[in-house]
Formats: structure tokens, C-alpha cells, sequence
């Protein structure tokens, strides 16, 4: 007599159809036939778990894969390799940086005043004093769309009249490394 599993036949004809060619993938995926075992066993508590819902599924192969996937995925992301750091590593603490970035406000005034009109005005407004890009945008008849992209370019622009002016020298990672301060 067959042992009764409480599935709807819907379900074990999926599994049954779709099991192998689920186990050789996730074995291909892994290369470790316990986790492949695992994983099988996630997937199938998953399809148990949506319950009669599975049947109303217009595609259960496609389905069972992309569970599998997702699973991967998940299995992939909790078990990242942590690499050890090498003894020789410079520490820069973050009070270092910040201290630098402050010093590095002495050139902005002139920097700023040297930038075109619409420019400084918008840099002055927005990223100094704290206006909304909207208010700014309603205050100078701009779209908010026309007003973000004007201060993306007033951004590069003081960038790099900082860099140059104030003879700013970034480190490998793009920080803030010394400058040349300007009056």
C-alpha cells in the first residue's frame, strides 16, 4: 500500500517530474553533494509550504528553479569568505579625514566665488544653507528634474576647480589625501 504524504497529486507530480534534473543543477551549482541535498530538501519545503496554492501555479518547473536560484543566492550571501586583512595596513581614522575636509574648507570660499553665478547660487543654496532641490527648483522657475541636474554640475565644477586651485591630492581610494590651502 503507498504511504500517504497529505499532498495534493498536483504537487508530487511536480516534484516527481522535476526532482532529478533540481538535484543535478544545485549538484552543478555547489559541487558538494550534501549542500545539493540541502538545498533540495529547502526547495521542497518551500513547494510544501505554499500548500494547495501550488496547483494554481502556471508553471511549476519554472517555478521550483526560481526558488532554487533564490536559494543559492541566499545560501551564497550568508556564507561570504571574509578575508583576513594584512598586519602592514595603514588605519586612517575617521577623525584624521574629517579633520582634513575641515581644513579643506578654508579654500571654498574663493573657489565658490570664482565658479559662474548660477553655479555658486545654487551650490550656496542647496548644499550650504540647506535648501530643498524643490524649493530651489519653485524659487528659480525650474523643473525639480532641470534643478538636479544643474547642481550635479555645479558639484563637478567646484570639484575640480577645487582640486586644481587648491592643489588637492586624492589617495588611492578617491579621499582626500592634502591640499594646498588658498586665501
Amino acid at each position: 500500500m503507498p504511504e500517504s504524504t497529505g499532498l495534493p497529486p498536483c504537487m508530487l507530480n511536480a516534484w516527481h517530474e522535476n526532482e532529478d534534473e533540481l538535484k543535478h543543477w544545485l549538484l552543478r551549482q555547489l559541487a558538494n553533494p550534501e549542500l545539493a541535498a540541502d538545498s533540495l530538501h529547502d526547495v521542497f519545503i518551500k513547494m510544501h509550504v505554499q500548500g494547495k496554492a501550488f496547483c494554481n501555479i502556471s508553471n511549476p518547473r519554472a517555478w521550483l528553479f526560481q526558488v532554487a536560484r533564490n536559494h543559492l543566492i541566499d545560501t551564497y550571501r550568508k556564507d561570504k569568505r571574509l578575508l583576513p586583512l594584512p598586519d602592514d595596513l595603514e588605519v586612517i581614522s575617521d577623525t584624521d579625514v574629517i579633520a582634513t575636509v575641515d581644513e579643506l574648507t578654508q579654500c571654498l570660499p574663493r573657489v565658490l566665488s570664482e565658479l559662474s553665478a548660477e553655479d555658486s547660487d545654487i551650490i550656496q543654496c542647496c548644499d550650504i544653507e540647506g535648501m530643498t532641490l524643490q524649493d530651489y527648483a519653485d524659487a528659480h522657475q525650474l523643473t525639480l528634474v532641470a534643478a538636479k541636474s544643474r547642481v550635479q554640475r555645479a558639484r563637478k565644477r567646484l570639484r575640480e576647480n577645487m582640486i586644481q586651485k587648491c592643489q588637492v591630492i586624492l589617495d588611492e581610494r578617491g579621499s582626500v589625501c592634502c591640499f594646498t590651502p588658498r586665501t
